[in-house]
């Protein structure tokens, strides 16, 4: 233990807690601080750090078999889309299962994190603790900055108005029951939200709002969950899979267009889909009306882009979120637009000693890819396996980056970070093969040398992980 470098984790969320158990395995010192009282971080309903997107009706929309760790699957008999609460209850059994929950440190958050000249990061926490480490993993999550539509609608509007992030149901924060709800987006939570709504004796009227279509996925095809199908290998074309699984879901349920949502100006592989079974049948039995996007407010009224108006008493924005890291200096670290380059989507080149977890939009689930990752962060400071070089990695981003763009919708900030489900797990798998060559070159030497001491200031030692 007294050989291998100091860890901190940042989050306990499905990242967080699975880069704990990866630390943990491997005898690497680490502390995991969290700033709610649980595990679960964007699945905990109601989580009292305000950071958590998860409404009261929330299902998972990638079905549970793809969604478990690999090393520990969901029990037999769980639902194919469980709603949070069976996904809490998941979660809870995991850090209990292998002994993660005593490591992490709760109700505590990271205020600021500053890697000083020799490499030693000074972790400041919001109790006034300051310790050194010295590794950095960051699993603080991308779904808990809401974004609103910048720059904002011309005019005023004089009801009111939330972030989706901030929807609870039909009562909370706002009470939808017997109004006219305007809901924006075109998202997961967009049609959540507004299949909800638009269910009797809820909304008086939903009217969903889009300035760009979607392709609509149904969560299942074939009496089956749609992601749970054999699906097609990832060395196939995207191109060609885009065009075979349009086919399927056209033929299975129709195009957008047939409903009313405005016809899409990409390929179904081009921009991250929507997964809903319900927003076909509610829009076709007139239960939600759709409408082109906004141009204006006028008091109680919305204008559209088409010129006709609606009245309105209630709009929610789904408008997705920014990516935030608060505790880096912004100078240090920020993600404008929500584009931050890393290498496999985990490594910045020139920063050997920082690691992102579950910084990605996957076609697919992320937490088997956040399991992967940090398996694979934990054999790297171990020895096991080597990084390739630093100019390397560079290039690979650019690669990938250009790739990324000219595959995916022009959408800001939403398209900066996709990946393949499948193709990803075979990328990380080459890179585990050829890292395992080199660091036997390398002798197994470490990659990030044990330097940090217990605290800085009013601390404690943060070894317990191996204890």
């Amino acid at each position: 233990m007294d050989q291998l470098p100091r860890v901190c984790i940042i989050g306990a969320g499905s990242s967080g807690i699975a880069a704990a158990k990866a630390m943990k395995d491997r005898g690497i010192p680490y502390d995991c601080f969290e700033k709610s009282d649980q595990v679960g971080g964007n699945w905990y309903c109601r989580n009292p750090n305000g950071m958590s997107a998860a409404y009261e009706s929330l299902h998972i929309n990638t079905d549970c078999r793809q969604m478990e760790y690999r090393d520990y699957p969901m029990p037999e008999g769980t639902p194919d889309y469980p709603d949070h609460r069976v996904i809490m209850a998941y979660f809870n059994d995991y850090v209990d299962h292998f002994g993660v929950r005593e490591t992490i440190t709760f109700n505590t958050g990271v205020s600021h994190a500053c890697r000083r000249d020799e490499r030693i990061w000074e972790i400041t926490l919001d109790d006034g603790r300051i310790m050194e480490y010295d590794v950095l993993l960051v699993a603080n999550g991308h779904h808990w900055a809401p974004r609103w539509p910048e720059p904002a609608y011309p005019g005023v509007f004089d009801g009111e108005q939330i972030h989706s992030h901030a929807y609870i149901g039909p009562e909370e924060p706002v009470n939808c029951k017997g109004k006219r709800v305007l809901v924006v987006g075109m998202g997961n939570s967009a049609m959540d939200i507004a299949c909800e709504l638009s269910r009797p004796g809820l909304a008086q009227e939903v009217c969903l709002s889009a300035r760009h279509g979607v392709w609509v996925v149904p969560k299942y095809l074939f009496g089956k969950p749609t992601t749970r199908m054999t699906g097609l290998p990832p060395w196939l074309p995207w191109r060609l899979n885009s065009w075979l699984i349009q086919r399927i879901v056209s033929l299975n349920v129709g195009k957008p267009w047939n409903y009313g949502l405005p016809r899409p100006d990409h390929r179904i592989l081009q921009a991250h889909p929507t997964i809903s079974q319900d927003i076909f049948l509610r829009l076709g039995e007139g239960a939600i009306r759709p409408r082109p996007g906004i141009s204006r407010m006028a008091g109680r009224q919305v204008e559209f882009v088409d010129g006709n108006r609606a009245d309105v008493d209630v709009i929610i924005w789904c408008t997705g979120y920014n990516v935030s890291f608060p505790f880096f200096d912004p100078d240090f670290i920020s993600a404008p637009g929500n584009d931050l380059p890393l290498w496999e989507r985990m490594v910045k080149p020139e920063i050997d000693n920082l690691f992102f977890i579950g910084l990605l939009q996957p076609l697919g689930a992320i937490m088997p890819i956040a399991e992967a990752q940090a398996q694979f962060i934990g054999d790297y400071l171990t020895g096991r396996l080597a990084l390739p070089p630093a100019d390397e990695m560079s290039r690979s981003i650019d690669g990938e980056r250009r790739a990324m763009f000219t595959r995916y919708a022009d959408r800001a900030p939403r398209h900066t970070m996709q990946v393949d489900f499948k193709t990803y797990f075979r990328r990380l798998d080459r890179h585990r093969q050829r890292g395992a060559k080199l660091a036997r070159k390398m002798g197994y030497a470490l990659p990030v040398t044990p330097n940090a001491g217990a605290t800085v200031a009013g601390g404690r030692t943060g070894m317990q992980a191996a204890s």
